[in-house]
């Protein structure tokens, strides 16, 4: 079969199209036929080298978070042959080969049914980048969110921010702010009922927060970027609010005020995925898919490339940060 790895650390020209042995099903595994599989900036990182080698398996590694398919070879796992299913677990593209290949072997707990009235590109948009996933629970578990509340989640065109404006309105969120820098990027947002968009070209992100809100303040802020953009976010913040820092896209160091911290008695929490278990991660994943399927959530799909033009994929993430999710089809 094919897939996508690359054999040293490096630019995107270390990505390669190889032949792979063809996976079994056993006793603890299912074979799925991947459909659709992610691509997200963490591909870039783990390829670049930049991660620490405790978190990577050697080399080579296949690429790929998450993925769509269908079940090939159920094994005694229960699932049907031919079911589709969302891939969810920790590691693929990580610690394990990811999913940028034609087929997987992976362990029963990582599938999650998809409902018949979704498709397999909504399901994909849903778990590409982990996005609804990270704002779900980092709203829910970390920030504990209350119904009435204001989240400001900076940099809509990520996978985070684009999840958060339409999870938090589910939740209870009386408003979502969120931020992009110029004109044409923001006619591109669709527009949401609970959503406002702050353009960083023409105020600061502490002026059109006070704007917004009157002057209040957020409750929460999902930080999935860091470096020059947390200082300011922490400093929206209403007495008692929280920030969850999620990613670093923007650069890992910030600059805070401290007495943001304290004349407010704010705290800043870290946000990662091995602080919930798998039944954690397929529940939600089980939940959203409720949420799509009843059309109260809408991923979108910016393009889909085949595996030959995986690097071009991970350019277009990476480069020009699409509004939409980036996929793979192993299959075409």
């Amino acid at each position: 079969m094919r897939g996508v790895r690359f054999h040293e650390f490096g630019g995107r020209d270390t990505l390669r199209v190889d032949q792979l042995e063809e996976p079994e099903s056993g006793a603890d595994n299912v074979v799925i036929r991947i459909a659709r599989a992610s691509v997200s900036p963490l591909d870039d990182k783990v390829r670049t080298g930049v991660l620490p080698p405790s978190m990577h398996r050697p080399l080579p590694l296949v690429p790929g978070a998450s993925a769509v398919g269908r079940v090939a070879e159920p094994g005694p796992s229960g699932h049907a042959p031919g079911a589709r299913v969302l891939l969810c677990g920790w590691g693929y593209g990580t610690t394990r080969d990811g999913t940028w290949r034609e087929l997987a072997s992976v362990p029963p707990s990582h599938l999650v049914p998809i409902p018949d009235d979704v498709s397999d590109e909504e399901a994909a948009g849903l778990v590409a980048g982990a996005g609804y996933l990270t704002a779900w629970l980092a709203l829910t578990r970390t920030a504990r969110m209350r119904p009435g509340q204001v989240v400001l989640a900076p940099g809509i065109y990520g996978a985070v921010a684009y999840a958060a404006a339409q999870v938090a309105p589910i939740l209870g969120a009386s408003q979502v702010i969120s931020t992009v820098r110029g004109a044409d990027r923001l006619a591109a947002v669709p527009g949401a009922g609970a959503l406002a968009v702050i353009d960083l070209e023409r105020e600061t992100l502490g002026a059109g927060v006070a704007r917004l809100t009157g002057g209040a303040g957020v409750d929460i802020v999902l930080d999935g970027l860091g470096g020059d953009l947390t200082g300011p976010a922490l400093g929206t913040l209403r007495r008692g609010g929280v920030l969850v820092s999620i990613g670093y896209t923007a650069g890992r160091k910030a600059a805070i005020d401290v007495t943001d911290l304290i004349w407010k008695t704010t705290r800043v929490e870290g946000f990662l995925f091995t602080a919930f278990t798998q039944e954690e991660l397929a529940d939600t994943y089980r939940t959203l898919l409720g949420h799509l399927a009843a059309h109260e959530i809408t991923p979108v799909i910016d393009r889909v490339y085949p595996l030959e033009e995986a690097a071009e994929a991970q350019r277009r993430v990476v480069e020009d940060r699409p509004l939409g999710r980036v996929l793979l089809d192993p299959q075409a």
